[in-house]
C-alpha cells in the first residue's frame, strides 16, 4: 500500500455498507440504530467540529462513557481527517494532565460529571475546547451537532496520515503515544475480516470498552468492514452476555469474560446455537480456560496476538486446529521473525525476541524519535519486546515480555514457562511469575499464585513441586498467595504493580 495513495479508514468503511435502513447496533435495553445513524449523525459531528475552527490532523481526546453516540464521534474525527484519542475511563485528572499536554488536542470530550473539574486542566495545559458526552447520548457535543448538515464530504486523507493516537499503558516509565495511520488500520482490519469470514450475516456480542484496540478497532472494525451488526453492551456483565449470546454469532473478549462464564454453572451450549466464532485477546488465555470451553460448549476459542502497535499479527485458524497455549501463524501481509540477542534469526525452538513488519505496522512514537528508532531494526521490522518460540508446524507461542523476563545470576528465567507449571498444580486457579531485586543474584524468582476455593497449598509444596521439574535457578524462591490477581481494564496480569507490592517481602 503507499504512502501516497488517498485512503480514509470512514471511507473503507462505506464501502461495505449494506443498505442503510440496515440495523447496525442494538443495545441490551433493545434500541436500535442504523447504518443510515451512523452515516448521518458522524457527519453531524464532523461538521460541528469543522465549524469550531479544527483542523486535518487535529487530534480529538475522549475519555467518555460508551455509548453509539461515542462510536459516531470516533467515526466523524477520522471523516474529517483529524487523529482519534481515546482515552480510558479510569484515568485521573494527574493522568490525564500528563496525555492532554503530550497530545496537545485541540478539543476533549469528557462525561458531563467530570467537565467542571476538566476545565481547569483543559486551560493549563492549553486545550482550546472542552465538550460533553454522557452514556445516555446527551452531552454538549452532541447538543450542538443535532443543529448540523448530516451530509458531509469525507476527507480525502493519504494511508500515511495520522487516524488514531493511542497511547501504551506506560507501566514501565512514560507512556508513549503510539501514531496509528488509516493505512494502518484499514489494512490490518481487512485481513481480519477476510481471514475470520466475517460478511454481512455476522452479529458480534460487544461487551469490549471501546477506548482499547481491541474493542474499537478490531471489534467496530471488522463489522464496519463487513456490513454486519452489533449487540452493544455497555460493559461486560456475565448474565447480560449470556442473555445476549443467543443472538450473536461472534464474541470477542479477554480471557477473564471466558473465565467468567464458565463459572456460571447454567452456561452451556444452548447459549451458543448461533454463535460461529469465539475469539480471545489482549491477555494469554489459559489451556484450562480452553479446554473447559470447548467441553462446554463444543467451541474452540480462537486465540491471536496483536499489540497497539501493530493491530493483529497473528491468529489461529478460522478453518484448521486451534491450538491452546498458542497465537497460531502470522496473518496474511505480516513478516514475523524470532530472533536472538545479537539480532540474528533463531532457528528450530528456541526462544527469542518476536519481530513483526508489515501495513499493519505503526509508523512511531509520537514526539519520540529516538524512541521510534530504537524499536525499529535497520532492515524495517518492530522490534516488540516480547519472547516467542515457533513449534516445527508453525504454531507461534508467546512465552513472555522481555521486560518481565528474569535475569537470576546471569541465567534467563521466562515467567510463563514456569507460570504453566504452576497452574497445573491441583488446587491452582492461575499465577503470576516476577522477578524482584537481589542483592546476590540480581534478581530471584517470586511467584504469586491464585488457589481455586477451599484449595490448600503452601508455598513449600508449590517449590517441591517445581524443583523436580526445572533447573533450581527457575524455582521461585518465594511463593505468595493472593485472591486475584492485578489486572487492568483490558484484562492484562499487571507485574509492575506486584513488583512494587512484594518488593520489600521478597528477602
Amino acid at each position: 500500500m503507499s504512502s501516497k495513495s488517498q485512503l480514509n479508514l470512514y471511507s473503507s468503511f462505506r464501502r461495505n455498507f449494506p443498505a442503510l435502513e440496515t440495523v447496525l447496533l442494538t443495545t441490551n435495553a433493545g434500541t436500535f440504530y442504523t447504518y443510515e445513524d451512523a452515516e448521518h449523525c458522524s457527519a453531524q459531528i464532523a461538521n460541528y467540529l469543522i465549524e469550531m475552527g479544527l483542523k486535518r490532523g487535529d487530534r480529538v481526546s475522549a475519555q467518555v462513557p460508551k455509548s453509539p453516540q461515542a462510536l459516531w464521534l470516533y467515526l466523524a474525527v477520522v471523516r474529517a481527517g483529524m487523529v482519534f484519542h481515546p482515552l480510558n475511563t479510569a484515568y485521573t485528572d494527574e493522568e490525564l494532565h500528563f496525555f492532554l499536554q503530550d497530545a496537545a488536542p485541540a478539543m476533549l470530550v469528557c462525561d458531563s460529571n467530570r467537565s467542571e473539574a476538566l476545565q481547569a486542566l483543559c486551560q493549563s495545559v492549553g486545550t482550546p475546547y472542552l465538550y460533553t458526552l454522557d452514556a445516555d447520548g446527551g452531552g454538549t457535543l452532541v447538543q450542538g451537532a443535532q443543529q448540523c448538515s448530516v451530509r458531509f464530504d469525507t476527507a480525502a486523507t493519504n494511508a500515511a496520515d495520522l487516524a488514531a493516537l493511542v497511547y501504551s499503558s506506560g507501566t514501565t516509565g512514560r507512556p508513549k503515544g503510539i501514531m496509528l495511520s488509516h493505512g494502518n488500520l484499514v489494512e490490518n482490519i481487512s485481513v481480519l475480516v477476510d481471514y475470520w469470514g466475517f460478511g454481512e450475516d455476522d452479529c458480534l456480542l460487544h461487551a469490549l470498552p471501546i477506548f482499547h484496540v481491541h474493542g474499537l478497532f478490531v471489534a467496530i472494525g471488522c463489522v464496519l468492514m463487513s456490513g454486519g451488526s452489533l449487540r452493544w453492551l455497555h460493559e461486560f456483565d456475565v448474565k447480560t452476555v449470556m442473555q445476549n449470546l443467543p443472538y450473536s454469532t461472534v464474541m470477542m473478549g479477554v480471557p477473564t469474560y471466558y473465565t467468567r462464564l464458565l463459572v456460571e454453572r447454567d452456561f452451556n451450549v444452548q447459549h451458543c446455537v448461533r454463535t460461529r466464532l469465539f475469539v480471545s485477546g489482549s491477555a494469554p488465555l489459559l489451556a484450562d480456560t480452553f479446554v473447559e470451553f470447548e467441553q462446554r460448549t463444543g467451541h474452540r476459542i480462537l486465540e491471536r496476538y496483536g499489540m497497539t502497535e501493530t493491530g493483529m499479527n497473528t491468529s489461529n485458524p478460522l478453518r484448521g486446529e486451534r491450538r491452546a497455549g498458542t497465537v497460531g501463524f502470522p496473518l496474511p501481509g505480516v513478516e514475523v521473525r524470532i530472533c536472538g540477542a545479537d539480532n540474528n534469526i533463531l532457528e528450530g525452538k528456541g526462544v527469542g525476541g518476536l519481530q513483526v513488519r508489515g501495513s499493519n505496522v505503526f509508523s512511531g512514537y509520537w514526539n519520540m524519535p529516538k524512541k521510534t528508532a530504537e524499536d525499529f531494526t535497520s532492515d524495517g521490522f518492530f522490534i516488540t519486546g516480547d519472547q516467542a518460540c515457533m513449534d516445527e508446524e508453525g504454531y507461534i507461542s508467546i512465552v513472555g515480555r522481555s521486560k518481565d523476563m528474569v535475569i537470576s545470576g546471569g541465567l534467563n528465567v521466562y515467567p510463563k514457562e514456569i507460570e504453566l507449571l504452576i497452574d497445573e498444580l491441583s488446587g491452582v486457579k492461575e499465577s503470576a511469575v516476577i522477578g524482584l531485586p537481589d542483592t546476590d543474584f540480581g534478581e530471584v524468582v517470586v511467584a504469586v499464585v491464585v488457589l481455586v476455593n477451599d484449595a490448600t497449598l503452601s508455598g513449600e509444596q508449590v517449590r517441591g513441586a517445581l524443583k523436580a521439574r526445572v533447573a533450581n535457578f527457575k524455582v521461585p524462591k518465594r511463593v505468595f498467595f493472593v485472591d486475584e490477581l492485578p489486572r487492568n481494564a483490558m484484562g492484562k496480569v499487571q507485574k509492575e504493580t506486584m513488583r512494587k507490592e512484594y518488593g520489600s517481602k521478597a528477602t
